[in-house]
């Protein structure tokens, strides 16, 4: 039952906090191409790490994920004003590589079949 609940307060604090980001954080490093992935929050509700996903060179997700940081507590805070809970979490951003990774794959994939197709040509 405290798992269930604590993965619809995760879902809760994904949606809220994309929505924050989108909309309120006014920092020009941090553009429209951020997507929150994830949110997983501790068991007492007092820390949350925040996996982002970001379109963009590495100098770029630098620039955003230090901006992100740095508005943490803003962020926290007008999120607090959407969700109430008793406790609203400490904000911890992190990257999350998986879109990159599974582009990444799909590319080999393709180009694995693109030589196959290539030495045994279709009769």
């Amino acid at each position: 039952m405290k798992q269930n609940r604590l993965n619809r307060v995760n879902s809760l604090l994904k949606e809220v906090i994309f929505e924050v980001i989108q909309k309120e954080v006014s920092n020009p490093h941090v553009t429209t191409f951020v997507t929150v992935m994830s949110v997983d929050t501790s068991a007492d509700l007092h820390h949350a790490k925040v996996s982002i996903s970001i379109i963009g060179t590495d100098a770029e997700k630098a620039k955003i994920l230090a901006a992100l940081t740095s508005a943490a507590g803003f962020i926290a805070v007008h999120a607090a004003k959407k969700v109430k809970l008793r406790y609203f979490p400490t904000l911890t951003f992190k990257i999350d590589h998986t879109a990159e990774e599974l582009i990444r794959v799909q590319n080999i994939l393709a180009n694995l079949e693109k030589e196959r197709n290539e030495r045994n040509p279709a009769s």
